[in-house]
């Protein structure tokens, strides 16, 4: 693993080894039937191995854990644990030694030397210890450079380094998708969903501790991914495991909060979410963290004029009027002058006077309405025949299929 070698003999030997966790040794059960050729001996080699389980002999898993034998993988989010060992090889005293360990990255070198201050002398059979640490951060091509220089008895200043190359994989694929809460104008929330689709692309099992979103300062945020039972929350995925390969889709609902929820309808362009946070252990408990950048989302557009239902019933009576609450902001940035006209249709019949003035509406500001109207027709019935004229502009705008409501029949309870 070493990149170059000094060609100089030193008087120091540098020794770097990874710190991890070691693994469970597994064995591989060999037997036979006692009718086979060599009857039970198979089964007396495998209780008297000292690796195996007494009593589940057959079981791969034994009792004893297995020290790594290489580097190992390094994944983006774990902790980087390496021991620096600094050995007087020669049988004269050396002074002034300093260890310096530095992580070469693609984009930056980092110190991770705990200690900046020089030993003053090494006697002969003597070292110097040090365990660094390092959460990893970024991906690709990592480099530790461990680099000593030191003072010979004869007062010659010695110094040289080595080099430990390993890459930095990805342990997780993250997806997001953005779902506004409404389809069309009948929105009563600005709520945003977020969808975290969450996959392990290593080759052992993970234990997902927390996944949890860190939302901005203009939302609130409510986790949909367990369920409450008998007073108890349950995970909706049942196991906290994920398995190599799996995937796991987490589920968010945001919501502006009330010192925003008046400025949501005219929020426009590109706007920050939150991030999320994932924590997760693997092996014999070895924790990983990755937080992402954060998400961004693209308002949805209103056009100038936004018309939005406050209040509406589920089920009417026919022939009977029921009131709605509707919200108009203007998302433009120009002072109207408003005027609302309510045109009947086949089932939806308007109820008041229309035609009349609303009144100049200020930009990024709103009012609220609360109309009357009555149905004709049984049955789930579309609200239209909205339209909202400028008169500064001359332009009118059409409200159409901005609500559906149940209508039964007068003898039927409305909500029954």
């Amino acid at each position: 693993m070493d990149v170059n070698q000094p060609k100089q003999e030193h008087l120091l030997a540098l020794k770097v080894m990874r710190l991890t966790k070691p693994t469970l040794f597994t064995n591989i059960p060999v037997t036979c039937e006692d009718g086979d050729l060599p009857g039970d001996l198979l089964n007396h080699l495998m209780k008297d191995d000292p690796s195996t389980v007494k009593g589940a002999e057959m079981l791969m898993l034994g009792e004893m854990l297995t020290l790594p034998q290489n580097f190992g993988n390094i994944f983006l989010g774990e902790t980087f644990s390496s021991y620096i060992s600094v050995h007087n090889d020669s049988p004269h005293l050396v002074k002034d030694i300093l260890v310096k360990a530095d992580l070469q990255t693609s984009s930056q070198r980092l110190n991770l030397s705990a200690s900046s201050a020089a030993v003053a002398e090494l006697k002969p059979d003597s070292c110097i210890d040090d365990v660094i640490h390092h959460e990893v951060k970024e991906i690709g091509t990592h480099i530790l450079v461990c680099a000593v220089s030191y003072t010979s008895q004869t007062g010659e200043k010695m110094y040289f380094r080595k080099f430990f190359k390993f890459q930095v994989l990805k342990p997780l694929d993250v997806k997001t998708k953005f779902y506004n809460a409404e389809s069309d104008l009948s929105s009563v929330t600005d709520e945003v969903f977020l969808e975290a689709q969450i996959q392990n692309i290593t080759t052992s099992p993970m234990f997902m501790e927390k996944v949890s979103l860190e939302p901005s300062l203009m939302y609130n945020v409510s986790e949909l991914n367990t369920i409450n039972k008998d007073g108890e929350s349950f995970s909706t995925f049942g196991t906290t495991y994920l398995q190599p390969l799996d995937t796991r889709q987490y589920l968010y609902c945001l919501k502006p909060k009330p010192e925003f929820a008046e400025k949501a309808g005219v929020i426009k362009g590109v706007t920050v979410i939150g991030k999320l946070d994932i924590v997760w252990k693997t092996n014999l408990g070895e924790r990983g963290r990755l937080q992402t950048s954060q998400l961004q989302r693209m308002a949805p557009g209103y056009g100038d004029v936004r018309l939005s239902l406050e209040i509406i019933p589920d089920t009417v009576n026919l022939e009977e009027p029921f009131e709605i609450t509707c919200k108009i902001t203007n998302c433009s940035e120009r002072t109207m002058d408003l005027i609302l006209e309510m045109c009947n249709t086949n089932a939806i019949h308007w109820c008041g006077v229309s035609g009349r003035q609303l009144g100049k509406l200020h930009p990024s500001s709103s009012l609220h309405l609360t109309l009357t109207l009555l149905s004709s027709i049984q049955g789930l019935q579309s609200v239209s025949g909205l339209r909202l004229t400028d008169t500064f502009l001359k332009r009118t705008y059409e409200y159409d299929d901005i609500a559906q409501v149940c209508v039964v029949s007068s003898k039927v309870k409305a909500g029954s």
